[in-house]
């Protein structure tokens, strides 16, 4: 799919990379709109090895938010929906907290507002850092 990043380089054993609504290439492999949701992507599995939630939380949660009213109905947002949902599941479980992913976020925003048009968005940029 041209435009989009897929996941090729390794298999995935998580039951993750069967997550309901996962973008799949024609071979099966997940892919991705942008860099950020890869990452968004790479960062719920290897939290979900480590044990910090279970398949079925995550499902729960992942569910929860594709649900939601206001979604958009072709699945555009659907990493959104990811990252609003591992982002609940860490507060929920007592991993995070919402003022710092709250933060965390805004500063993310200023940086990829600070940065020229064609590097890398890197934390650092952040005027406020």
């Amino acid at each position: 799919m041209p435009g989009r990043a897929i996941l090729s380089a390794c298999r995935i054993s998580s039951a993750l990379a069967q997550s309901p609504g996962l973008p799949v290439s024609p071979e099966g492999d997940p892919v991705f709109p942008e860099p950020w949701a890869a990452e968004a992507f790479a960062m719920t599995v290897h939290l979900h090895e480590k044990g910090l939630f279970t398949w079925s939380e995550w499902a729960e949660a992942l569910s929860a938010e594709v649900h939601k009213p206001g979604r958009a109905e072709d699945g555009s947002d659907y990493f959104d929906c990811w990252v609003e949902a591992l982002s609940g599941l860490l507060v929920r479980k007592g991993i995070a907290e919402e003022d710092a992913i709250f933060a965390l976020q805004r500063s993310w925003q200023r940086a990829a507002e600070a940065t020229p048009h064609g590097r890398p968005i890197a934390l650092a940029n952040d005027p406020l850092r």
